[in-house]
């Protein structure tokens, strides 16, 4: 039975290695989105396949929810009446908020201003 202790010690290393390679991100940017909506359609488009290889992306993973199907998991400090809206989310509670999309200027440095002022984000467009 000398097998068990020695299998103990593995699977606690490898549980301490693993949990320190994966990524543990203080902040997600959530997208309320609905079926439909053009602007939605818009960004995911123009910002939707790059945010995640952006400084920002790295930063704050995006996150996709429903405007009509609020998760359990996040507080927003208000209702969500327009899509898209982009939540700045920080253990599960709602830090800074982006309404719309006008466009791909728009959005960058409305997010990157987000991001520097609430997560420490050094990239942001001033």
């Amino acid at each position: 039975m000398k097998w068990v202790p020695s299998m103990r010690n593995f699977l606690a290393a490898a549980s301490v290695l693993l949990s320190t390679a994966l990524p543990v991100w203080a902040v997600e940017l959530v997208m309320v989105e609905q079926p439909g909506c053009y602007t939605c359609k818009q960004w995911n488009a123009e910002i939707g396949p790059i945010y995640p290889k952006t400084e920002a992306g790295l930063l704050a993973p995006l996150r996709r929810e429903q405007l009509r199907q609020k998760p359990a998991d996040l507080t927003y400090a208000r209702a969500v009446n327009f899509t898209p809206t982009f939540i700045l989310i920080e253990d599960g509670q709602e830090i800074a908020r982006l309404e719309g999309y006008p466009g791909e200027d728009f959005f960058w440095w409305h997010i990157e201003n987000l991001l520097a002022e609430h997560a420490g984000f050094k990239g942001a467009t001033k």
